[in-house]
């Protein structure tokens, strides 16, 4: 983790020295925003009223303050289903009593700014994944009480500094991966020569006298259970490598290389002096074959241990580096790099930049751009034809939140598998040079937006949209119910809406990445300069599918229509069609005038559907099941059909052939 520089340090101060007394310090109100960008997944949508432009947080889910609103005393969101990182600047919220974060997500190591917080009387952490040492910073919270970091998986030691919470009563750190001895010997004894060289003066957790319950079970710990410790249960220390009969342990082999020996901490320089005296004294009495014997052991070892160092450093060097995901430091050489877990693309096809340019006729063949992306086509040997997304971000805005979304969005698309969605191929992700790209089956016949806008309609016959309605209302329903979890698009509308050769309608979410890779742009500002207010985009998604059957019912509008969902001159398309979708015997204007035919049955059943979808409230929307079968039990679009009805259908039959 790293920690606060300098120069934040001089902010911090001079924020408390001048911050009104009946406000939250500007620092604390960044440091909450700073803890909000290093949450990358927040399903439930806990922090949606997080934001950083309010400067009175109070009011914020999770924050209580003090009654005249000036401090903040407690951070609870307890079980919220948060998947992120901690943020080391939760340590300037000076005033906090109570940091509550059990039963979540959170990933990565316990920052040690937390010994920062001299107020802080709960520390409860239990029921994450957070993994390394415990920073032995806990030590200095002095007023702690009550301290669980269960049922994670924190390895290391227990900080001899835990003997320093004077006052700490309850402490959890059961179901963990932690080792050594449990610190807390009233008498330290080493034997030099046959002389004993004693220290009487308790340490670790003999000094809490406070300590009134305490669980360290199913760890590793090994020696014995400190005597002043022996009030506890004895389930308080089963489940470790203890030499206890009567108390349930782990096997030997659980146990191995976990003896007192390599774990045990040294208490102090000179105790560690007479132990290395006493070793060389014992040495030296030993017969000389027996010390050439540990000297060829202990050169083998050597060599051992120098091939796995570089086995290990060779793996590592393989394996993507992705830096802490909140803000870039000062320099690269002041970053922390994590290695985060691949396994969520691992069963997806991964794409080489030299593949894609070769494909892509050395990235000239571009079918599409915007401010946040490029798309190119190309053509694979052997293979089928590919439409490339690369997104355009500058490597020093791309923190490790960007890059797990960007994993979390190709993992999210490679598990869609439905006519009617754009098929993803796979991706692209190299850092020499930079490159982050999408590779998605192409559709030959461009986007409906350009069909009905830049094209010639009248290609568009009424069969065929009919066909294109259905087609999107199937995927829709394929999105929203036939998938777990369920899948929205970003930004319906013509523009997502993909055409194959015989004008088969794919939907395909580009747009999604508008929202992350706003969040790169804002990345590298200064104390102060955050961005906020972003929820996890995936999850998002999810919870948008009333916001889809409204925009599915605005889709249905220009499909039938040839308008846009908005122009200068009529405004938006909804109020334009509302007065005519309320009187049926006006309906057929809203048809496209450029149509040489249309059903006027089919017409009322698709304005039944768009008044479903476009109402206020969203509660009151239709499911895109209720949607589908509603239209696929009552439009016919069988060409038999439509020839029976007008003799126009016939010239319409030529077009669209």
């Amino acid at each position: 983790m790293r920690s606060l520089s300098p120069i934040q340090l001089i902010f911090v101060v001079l924020g408390a020295l001048f911050v009104s007394s009946d406000a939250i310090a500007s620092n604390e109100v960044w440091a909450l925003t700073a803890f909000k960008e290093a949450i990358y997944e927040d399903p439930n949508l806990v922090l949606s009223n997080w934001d950083a432009l309010d400067a009175d947080p109070c009011s914020w889910a999770g924050i209580s303050c003090s009654p005249a609103r000036d401090r903040i005393l407690t951070l609870n969101l307890s079980s919220s289903s948060l998947r992120g990182f901690l943020a080391p600047e939760l340590g300037l919220l000076s005033s906090l009593e109570k940091l509550i974060l059990h039963k979540n997500n959170f990933l990565g190591t316990i920052p040690k700014e937390i010994g920062m917080l001299k107020s802080l009387k709960v520390l409860d952490m239990g029921s994450n994944q957070l993994s390394g040492p415990i920073p032995q910073e806990i030590g200095d919270l002095s007023s702690a009480t009550k301290i669980h970091l269960q049922s994670n998986g924190l390895t290391g030691s227990v900080p001899v500094e835990f003997g320093n919470l004077v006052n700490l009563v309850d402490l959890r750190l059961d179901r963990n991966k932690l080792q050594g001895t449990i610190p807390g010997n009233s008498n330290f004894q080493l034997v030099m020569n046959g002389m004993n060289v004693s220290d009487s003066s308790a340490n670790g957790f003999c000094r809490t006298s406070q300590l009134k319950r305490a669980d360290f079970s199913f760890n590793f710990f090994v020696g014995g259970t400190p005597a002043c410790l022996k009030f506890l249960r004895r389930s308080s220390f089963q489940g470790n490598c203890f030499q206890d009969k009567n108390s349930k342990q782990r096997s030997n082999q659980q146990c191995a290389g976990t003896s007192p020996a390599n774990s045990l901490p040294v208490a102090n320089p000179e105790r560690q002096h007479f132990g290395n005296v006493s070793r060389h004294l014992q040495a030296s009495n030993k017969p000389g074959w027996l010390l050439s014997l540990e000297i060829v052991i202990g050169i083998a070892a050597g060599f051992l241990l120098l091939f796995a160092i570089l086995t290990a450093v060779r793996r590592c060097k393989d394996q993507p580096r992705v830096v802490i995901p909140w803000k870039k430091a000062a320099s690269m050489t002041d970053q922390k790099i994590l290695y985060i877990d691949s396994e969520l693309v691992m069963d997806v096809v991964r794409w080489s930049r030299q593949e894609l340019e070769v494909a892509c006729e050395d990235f000239s063949n571009i079918i599409g751009s915007s401010t946040d992306s490029l798309v190119y086509k190309g053509i694979v040997k052997d293979g089928p034809e590919i439409a490339v997304i690369s997104l355009c971000v500058k490597e020093e805005n791309w923190v490790g939140y960007l890059e797990l979304s960007f994993q979390r969005e190709v993992a999210d698309l490679a598990r869609l598998n439905h006519e009617n969605i754009g098929k993803l191929l796979g991706y692209c992700r190299e850092n020499s040079p930079f490159s982050r790209m999408l590779v998605f089956d192409y559709a030959s016949n461009g986007t409906l937006n350009e069909h009905l806008h830049y094209g010639e309609r009248c290609h568009l016959s009424w069969i065929r949209r009919m066909k294109i309605i259905i087609g999107i209302a199937r995927g829709l329903r394929y999105l929203h119910t036939e998938i777990r979890p369920s899948f929205t698009i970003s930004e319906l509308n013509s523009s997502a809406v993909y055409l194959t050769e015989d004008f088969s309608p794919k939907l395909v979410d580009f747009e999604n990445w508008k929202t992350i890779l706003a969040r790169s742009k804002k990345t590298s500002g200064q104390i102060g300069n955050v961005c906020c207010n972003f929820s996890d985009s995936v999850q998002a998604r999810q919870l948008d599918i009333q916001g889809n059957t409204f925009s599915f019912g605005v889709l249905l509008l220009e499909i039938i229509s040839g308008r846009p969902p908005y122009c200068k001159d009529r405004g938006y398309l909804v109020d334009w069609a509302k007065e005519y979708l309320e009187q049926p015997e006006v309906i057929s204007h809203v048809a496209d005038p450029e149509l040489r035919h249309f059903r006027y049955d089919d017409l009322k059943v698709l304005c039944e559907v768009v008044k479903l979808c476009i109402h206020p409230e969203p509660s009151k929307r239709p499911s895109m099941h209720a949607v589908c079968n509603m239209m696929e039990s009552r439009i016919n679009t069988s060409i038999t059909s439509e020839l029976k009805d007008s003799p126009l259908a016939w010239a319409e039959l030529a077009i669209s052939s």
